[in-house]
């Protein structure tokens, strides 16, 4: 149960004043539901205003606050700008310039004759003073008071800053007092201000002691929740599983393991044979060969008697890893079974039955594995793929359905810097793949100008002309109306008219099965071209493909375009992967391209991708969806990370857990981050 003095802060957000039916989905496209989101939905930047007597002591280019007196309208004829004329203290002509609508409500704002005080920035047309579309226009400057530094806001369609404002102040005035739950001597030494305060000042000015303060609340109940879970899972008593190696023995794998691999196998080898449930994380890069040790994991639990489940994100990518295992496994006898949400009738019930009586060893899967209705016999060992598509409660989750909790080993295709991995995944340990299977080709990449996208096509129909496959990967689904960023049905569209039939379109906005449909027909080799958007990032394999063409490519990430890369090169062919670019780059756009075509190294290309990124340049981590904070900057969470992570060791180790005297603002913490899975865990529940 949430502590009781939390509950105004989950209060929804239709008890403030003004939030009817109407705001309530714009409200929702910025995850705004709750005051307690209000309270973090913190402004992006401030505008600063200065109050200056005249215009003699402002600049052109400023953000400023002046007294004028009203002289004259002036209508432009057609569609032109409505102007008002206007002088300050000194008789300086000032015209305050509206287009459009807006011209309608200017002569009720600012009638001949009369004094306002303007609010915004200070620009000139030829020798004229102008400032068009003020932000404030007010009778007394008092009602300007306010407005010397004001926040601006994430927006989405149906919201203004003053409505989001004035939500935020709604919910700022319900915050209740709380403890204090950072450790003293840091909360001394950093000099940051109390919670409340911080909340307050993070919203009025760019205070950054107060951002870096709740930066490091959400830190500090991640890394303290991350740690209850590793404690939990290291005191339950769970299935020692132990292989004789006869199933593994059978395997005819086409080629040899690699040491990476070798190692691995052997660090959940060790931990599978312990009564503690495994908790590891396999980290490997693009074609490093996660799968066959996935196999070996599971082999060994089905060697010892047991089952296990391979819980994937999508449908495309469980049907992938179905066919892949059993093609690994094709000698061994084992049963492997394939359940989606998409089965149904007798097939299901047979999978269902299968799982229950024992007689299936392995079920691959999405969600629809650990639904309810899905009961096993003996369930002891669950492989999570793409394991940063799931959240560390869902996997606790999963966890319950076998008798004992089982061994979990989450896997991930994005190598991951060391810090974030601590922020992800700080109570696991991890496996490393970090070298590539003999014989895995080097992939050409080169990066080119969209101007050239004929020569590309051109070489697009050679490659079909022998009888190879392509992939062309576009940004977004639709044209968008403002900017010119490529989409892929419009590509898809052109492309068709080129090739025909063997071009497929595959999209997330398209019906599973239509999906499916076209990722069948690629896969199989009738179709000769995929047209898609990132979709494909992780999960195909399709060893014929040997050529990537990746348009806008300035638009992606690193570790996407790795990623996106790593779809080639997957036969015995030579294989390339063009980047297509804009002609307009920024530094870190041509830093990102050019790292692309000196290394394949993953590993080295997360860590680059971290620093690129955190100079704020590109997508904020909140769109990216790299780390699992919704405050916490990339540069905080690499400054303030550790100092985290050591204060929630203080809490667990010396200052007596959620049970000592920090313990119930801890409490508090963790449920005001909604990282209360780390409290259920501690009530066994």
């Amino acid at each position: 149960m949430r502590p009781e003095r939390l509950n105004d802060l989950f209060k929804e957000v239709q008890t403030l004043d003004g939030v009817g039916p109407k705001l309530l989905r714009p409200l929702e496209k910025l995850g705004l539901t709750r005051l307690r989101d209000l309270a973090y939905h913190l402004p992006d930047r401030f505008v600063e205003r200065r109050a200056v007597p005249d215009l003699d002591a402002a600049t052109v280019g400023e953000n400023i606050i002046v007294a004028v007196t009203v002289r004259e309208h002036r209508q432009s004829g057609g569609r032109g700008p409505f102007r008002v004329m206007a002088e300050d203290a000194l008789g300086n002509s000032l015209a305050i310039t509206y287009f459009g609508r807006a011209s309608y409500s200017a002569k009720k704002l600012l009638p001949t004759g009369t004094k306002r005080w303007v609010a915004g920035r200070l620009d000139q047309y030829g020798q004229q003073l102008q400032m068009v579309h003020p932000d404030h226009v007010a009778e007394n400057s008092a009602m300007l008071s306010g407005q010397a530094c004001e926040p601006v806001y994430a927006l989405s369609e149906g919201l203004t800053q003053p409505r989001v404002a004035g939500f935020v102040a709604q919910a700022l005035a319900q915050l209740p007092d709380l403890p204090e739950w950072i450790e003293p001597g840091l909360f001394d030494r950093m000099k940051w201000p109390g919670w409340q305060e911080a909340l307050r000042s993070a919203h009025a000015a760019p205070h950054a002691e107060a951002r870096d303060r709740l930066a490091y609340d959400e830190l500090l109940a991640n890394s303290l929740a991350l740690m209850l879970v590793r404690a939990s899972n290291r005191s339950q008593s769970g299935t020692p599983l132990t292989g004789d190696g006869h199933l593994r023995d059978k395997l005819q794998l086409p080629f040899a393991l690699t040491g990476a691999q070798k190692r691995s196998i052997a660090e959940i080898e060790g931990d599978m044979a312990q009564s503690a449930p495994m908790l590891r994380l396999l980290q490997g890069d693009v074609g490093s060969g996660k799968t066959v040790v996935a196999l070996s994991a599971m082999l060994i639990a089905v060697e010892a008697g047991a089952q296990a489940a391979m819980l994937a994100p999508t449908e495309i990518l469980a049907r992938q890893h179905h066919a892949t295992l059993m093609q690994m496994a094709a000698g061994t006898g084992v049963e492997i079974a394939l359940l989606t949400g998409r089965d149904k009738g007798r097939a299901r019930e047979s999978v269902l039955m299968g799982l229950l009586d024992g007689s299936i060893d392995l079920v691959v899967g999405t969600h629809a594995i650990f639904q309810d209705t899905v009961s096993y016999r003996n369930l002891a060992l669950v492989v999570i793929d793409e394991q940063h598509r799931f959240g560390v409660g869902q996997r606790l989750m999963l966890a319950r359905k076998g008798r004992r909790p089982p061994h979990t080993l989450a896997m991930t295709a994005t190598p991951i810097p060391r810090t974030l991995t601590l922020a992800q995944y700080g109570e696991m340990d991890v496996s490393k793949l970090d070298e590539l299977p003999p014989g895995r080709q080097a992939i050409d990449t080169a990066v080119i100008s969209m101007e050239r996208v004929p020569e590309v096509v051109e070489r697009l129909a050679a490659q079909i002309a022998e009888g190879r496959q392509a992939y062309w990967v576009c940004p977004m689904v639709h044209e968008h109306e403002t900017e010119d960023i490529a989409a892929a049905e419009a590509r898809f569209a052109a492309l068709k008219e080129r090739f025909g039939a063997d071009v497929v379109l595959v999209h997330g906005q398209m019906k599973p099965e239509d999906k499916d449909a076209a990722m069948e027909r690629f896969s199989g080799g009738q179709a000769k071209l995929l047209v898609a958007t990132t979709v494909i990032e992780v999960g195909v394999d399709v060893p014929n493909a040997t050529l990537m063409v990746i348009e806008q490519a300035e638009r992606f990430g690193l570790a996407q375009l790795h990623q996106l890369r790593g779809r080639v090169g997957r036969g015995s062919a030579k294989s390339v992967c063009l980047l297509l670019r804009s002609d307009a780059l920024s530094e870190t756009a041509k830093r990102r391209l050019a790292l692309m075509r000196e290394t394949q190294d993953g590993f080295r290309l997360a860590e680059e991708d971290l620093e690129l990124r955190g100079g704020g340049e590109l997508l904020g981590t909140r769109q990216s969806g790299d780390t699992p904070f919704n405050v916490a900057s990339l540069e905080q969470i690499q400054r303030l990370l550790p100092l985290a992570h050591d204060d929630a060791r203080l809490l667990i180790e010396r200052d007596g857990g959620l049970e000592g005297s920090r313990g119930e603002a801890a409490r508090l913490l963790l449920y005001l981050f909604e990282r209360d899975w780390g409290v259920q865990l501690l009530r066994g529940g």
